[in-house]
């Protein structure tokens, strides 16, 4: 049976919107959810017949909501609000981001407070099922209305506007309905705000960046270990009695891990009694730094699941009680603070991990021929690997300055306090992008120095990850492009293979 995403019955995980994005798993209105949406429709209308002010509905937006609109002219209003509001720039959001704001919007929707039509839900589900796109730029977002011009230029492609990509192809939104069977959708009142307003876009952003947080922060966990046995490092710092008097969940966890990916080493038994008091705090501090990113990626994801399953329009419908609620959930704040506190956060575990690769390529640092290579001078080895290391974590430290702290008045100061959440979203995204590259030459680096080390092995899951690697890129006897290397073990790290790899030897890691 086809996998599929049941949409309004339940809460949906970040696995579950991972799988829609990027796995196209197909979604599902719930009969529960479609109950919910019609019943907040009949109530719009009803309040529409009776001609009654509801903002957005039959009145302008945000500092235009004192203007009446006729009810001849409510229909137009909402097609006028998602070409006004579409002033999007910059480069097109990947696929999988407008595939995840798509489905947030779905579970908005599902929760019957929007006031949409079912027939409109229908059809973004549809098209999302279909595999269409729209084409949505990444800036232009203050985060607060909500998303508002990036949710403009994806709706747009329900009413025959704007464009999509369908088949691999940009086309026009038109030519998108056509090539999955729908016809451009003629807005009734309230349905382009409820469209347009919400955090879809900065949590579809965040979600994703923070589904990769996670995986990138174990695959440091295997870097660090193996850095650490190349360099001859010590796995007193992982003794379970550190960790718990300093009972932080996150370090427990990495110390854990660390303790069994260097388990069984040979390497780190061969120099038990040398004359090295302590490790260099890159070492001996990995977990306490891991750890604590840990915790902060836990934290927004706790976050994130909550504005998953939000309703974050305006104005709410209920009902229940036959009544609307004009509020401010589309206000991105818990977003915008947790995806900046990410920032600083995986920004961390690149910056340690830079320092581990400085260490093994400096040989006044780790013993080893100087930048892992022999003939040094006629190679350079991993000299300029490190160079890309440091520019990246230089990069990440600019990119963590927090967006949350700015903020500038919109809507002729009716909107006078915004969140540039999805900037922070979007920066965290970057940090995590930059922070893969730099655990991937960290991996590299340590292989490197790991194929020094003939007589002796190395801990179980530090070998899983050598040899997983060595599978799929040789060793570097001379020059050669190291951009393809790194990019191979990014690849490895993203689907999951050196970690697959290491726990198949070492058991599930946290």
């Amino acid at each position: 049976m086809e996998a599929c995403v049941n949409i309004g019955d339940r809460e949906i995980t970040l696995e579950e919107l991972e799988s829609v994005a990027r796995k196209d798993v197909r979604v599902d209105l719930s009969g529960a959810a479609e109950t919910r949406i019609k019943r907040a429709r009949d109530l719009v209308e009803q309040w529409v017949r009776e001609e009654r002010t509801i903002y957005g509905v039959t009145t302008g937006f945000g500092a235009l909501s004192d203007v009446s609109i006729s009810r001849k002219d409510t229909e137009r209003l909402q097609t006028n609000i998602l070409m006004s509001h579409a002033a999007g720039v910059g480069d097109p959001f990947a696929p999988e981001i407008v595939r995840a704001m798509m489905m947030l919007k779905l579970i908005d929707f599902s929760l019957g407070h929007s006031g949409i039509r079912l027939k409109t839900a229908r059809n973004l589900c549809h098209m999302l099922n279909s595999g269409v796109a729209p084409v949505v730029p990444d800036k232009g977002s203050v985060g607060a209305s909500g998303d508002l011009v990036p949710l403009a230029h994806m709706a747009l492609v329900l009413i025959g506007k704007g464009e999509a990509l369908a088949g691999g192809k940009r086309v026009s939104g038109l030519d998108g309905l056509k090539g999955c069977s729908l016809a451009p959708i003629r807005l009734g009142s309230g349905e382009g705000l409820a469209l347009v307003n919400g955090t879809q876009a900065m949590t579809a952003v965040g979600g994703l960046a923070l589904v990769d947080a996670v995986n990138i922060i174990r695959h440091a966990d295997v870097a660090a270990c193996m850095s650490l046995e190349v360099l001859m490092g010590s796995r007193t710092e992982f003794d379970p009695r550190i960790h718990r008097v300093r009972p932080h969940r996150g370090q427990v966890r990495a110390a854990d891990n660390m303790l069994r990916i260097t388990a069984d080493s040979e390497i780190i038994s061969s120099h038990r009694d040398c004359s090295r008091v302590q490790d260099a705090y890159t070492l001996r501090c990995s977990p306490q730094v891991h750890g604590a990113a840990r915790d902060c990626v836990d934290n927004a994801r706790r976050v994130l699941e909550v504005e998953i399953n939000s309703a974050t329009g305006n104005p709410l419908i209920f009902p229940d009680q036959g009544d609307f609620l004009v509020g401010g959930n589309f206000h991105g704040e818990p977003v915008a603070f947790v995806m900046d506190f990410m920032c600083i956060a995986v920004a961390e575990v690149a910056n340690i991990s830079e320092r581990r690769i400085e260490r093994l390529v400096n040989p006044k640092l780790s013993g080893l021929p100087a930048f892992l290579v022999r003939d040094n001078g006629l190679n350079s080895g991993f000299m300029i690997a490190q160079y890309t290391a440091a520019s990246l974590v230089s990069e990440n430290k600019v990119l963590s300055h927090p967006a949350s702290v700015d903020s500038i008045p919109t809507s002729a100061n009716k909107e006078d306090h915004v969140s540039m959440g999805t900037i922070a979203a979007r920066k965290a995204r970057q940090i995590v992008e930059n922070t893969e590259n730099v655990i991937a030459i960290e991996l590299l680096s340590a292989a490197q120095g790991l194929d020094l080390f003939t007589n002796v092995k190395p801990g179980k899951g530090t070998r899983a990850a050598y040899d997983l690697i060595r599978r799929h890129v040789e060793h570097l006897k001379e020059d050669r492009v190291l951009a393809t290397d790194i990019g191979v073990v990014r690849k490895l790290i993203r689907d999951g293979s050196i970690l697959a790899a290491v726990e198949s030897a070492t058991g599930g890691l946290a």
